[in-house]
């Protein structure tokens, strides 16, 4: 891909975004506690997250193989945290789910070929054309925006993999009715699991300074923040206002 046709993908992706997050404070994505039967056929909940995360976990490894950077620093450091995180999403997680709850095909599907753009467009900002110098060395990770970067990223994955933990241990086995997480940052926040998510990809993007990183955090906010907003309303919904409380939606205190 010629360095123009990436400024494209960049702009494109961008701009698809927007439109997302424009759409999901009309639409509730239909799947975990807002699937119907209107959202068609649906496969096992751990398949569909294996199915749709995987895809982007081996894309990843085969453009990292083809694009000759090899174990140069910081390059493959980013490499590694990319790819650690999926490693954790696509074959960790699902394992870890409990009960029996299920995914739309139209979402897995929807998840699968944006996966896969993403892969191209963090592979082309690390690999092909990255701002950080692939093999600018450990020196790199010295300096202050790096060392910013990583404790972001390793605070925002430990706040999602805390968050998933509270989540899964909401109920009993064999209980399927919804409860209120109130442990960790769930005291701040009813959508905790995604503020990690969203703070870990923040982290990335300031670690590698790449614009194909910032456009996935724009993306990250684009689906999680109006996803957490219905949460909120779901929440308020089924435990009313006063259970609920002051918890912000995804960031603490904010929103």
């Amino acid at each position: 891909m010629s360095q123009e046709n990436f400024h494209i993908l960049l702009w494109a992706m961008s701009a698809t975004a927007l439109a997302v997050f424009i759409a999901l404070y009309f639409v509730r994505a239909g799947y975990g506690i807002f699937r119907t039967a209107q959202w068609g056929p649906s496969v096992p909940n751990r398949l569909g997250w294996l199915l749709m995360e995987a895809p982007v976990f081996i894309l990843m490894f085969i453009l990292w193989a083809r694009s000759g950077t090899g174990f140069a620093m910081p390059a493959y450091l980013f490499f590694l945290l990319f790819q650690l995180h999926y490693l954790q999403r696509s074959f960790i997680f699902p394992l870890l789910l409990k009960g029996r709850s299920r995914m739309p095909l139209s979402i897995l599907l929807m998840g699968v070929v944006f996966n896969l753009l993403n892969g191209v467009m963090q592979a082309g900002g690390l690999f092909w054309y990255p701002t950080v110098p692939p093999d600018a060395g450990w020196s790199y990770l010295l300096e202050p925006r790096a060392i910013g970067g990583l404790l972001l990223f390793f605070t925002g994955m430990g706040i999602n993999l805390h968050s998933d933990h509270v989540i899964r241990h909401l109920r009993r086995p064999g209980d399927t009715r919804h409860y209120l997480p109130a442990r960790g940052l769930y005291r701040y926040v009813t959508s905790a699991n995604y503020f990690g998510e969203l703070v870990e990809w923040t982290g990335f993007a300031i670690l590698t300074a790449s614009p194909a990183a910032w456009v996935f955090v724009w993306w990250t906010a684009a689906n999680l923040v109006p996803r957490a907003h219905a949460i909120h309303q779901k929440y308020i919904e089924e435990f009313g206002a006063q259970a609920v409380g002051r918890r912000k939606r995804i960031i603490p205190y904010i929103y």
